[in-house]
């Protein structure tokens, strides 16, 4: 399989760190987004969106990170990150769509004005922007709280769920996201940060980022 990528992006990062807490062996494949690959033909060709990540498996492409990342659990079924029970199964997916609509989008348009937009020589952070975007933030990281308060992880076993959440929180300590007053969350993303899995998808990341 190989794995069409950019090391900024939380999408790709989330298909990485799946990728590896499977143990799927995946070529990975950079795809420089301020140079312009994603609008070549042959990257259109493999995703009209011109967007990261896309996953090739044979003459199988398949973009959009939380399809990929279903598939890639298809492959190893019994690795147990959907659960089987249709509850918890259920609870995953509202737990994954919430973070596709609600937290995710927040989280990720504070990140950018107060990190990724300088990063990308952009221009200065709309004040009005991070004013509106911190305060749903913080309405959502309330929620999450209240869901982790007494389990470890959000269906109280580690689910797909788990890994989207915590691509979210790449960013946080560049966009001062504070956890000090939420210690269920602060918990949950250092116990999943510390998986090995994490750390390996991490690695280009932190390269660009000098840490």
């Amino acid at each position: 399989m190989r794995l069409y990528n950019a090391n900024f992006s939380p999408n790709a990062l989330r298909v990485r760190a799946v990728a590896f807490e499977l143990g799927i062996d995946i070529e990975i494949v950079e795809i420089d987004l301020r140079r312009g690959d994603n609008r070549a033909g042959e990257f259109l060709r493999r995703n009209p969106n011109a967007k990261v990540p896309v996953l090739e498996d044979g003459d199988f492409f398949l973009w959009e990170s939380r399809a990929i990342c279903g598939y890639l659990v298809s492959q190893t079924p019994d690795a147990g990150l959907v659960p089987s029970a249709p509850r918890k199964r259920a609870l995953m997916n509202q737990w994954a769509w919430w973070q596709a609509i609600h937290l995710g989008p927040a989280m990720q348009k504070l990140s950018f004005e107060l990190f990724l937009k300088e990063k990308l020589g952009m221009g200065d952070a709309d004040h009005a922007a991070v004013e509106a975007e911190r305060k749903a933030t913080d309405q959502f990281l309330d929620v999450l709280e209240e869901g982790l308060a007494r389990q470890d992880w959000i269906t109280g076993d580690l689910s797909l769920a788990d890994f989207y959440l915590a691509t979210t929180f790449m960013y946080r300590k560049q966009a001062a996201i504070s956890l000090e007053t939420r210690p269920a969350v602060a918990a949950w993303i250092e116990r999943l940060e510390a998986r090995d899995s994490w750390h390996k998808a991490m690695v280009p990341l932190n390269a660009l980022l000098g840490l």
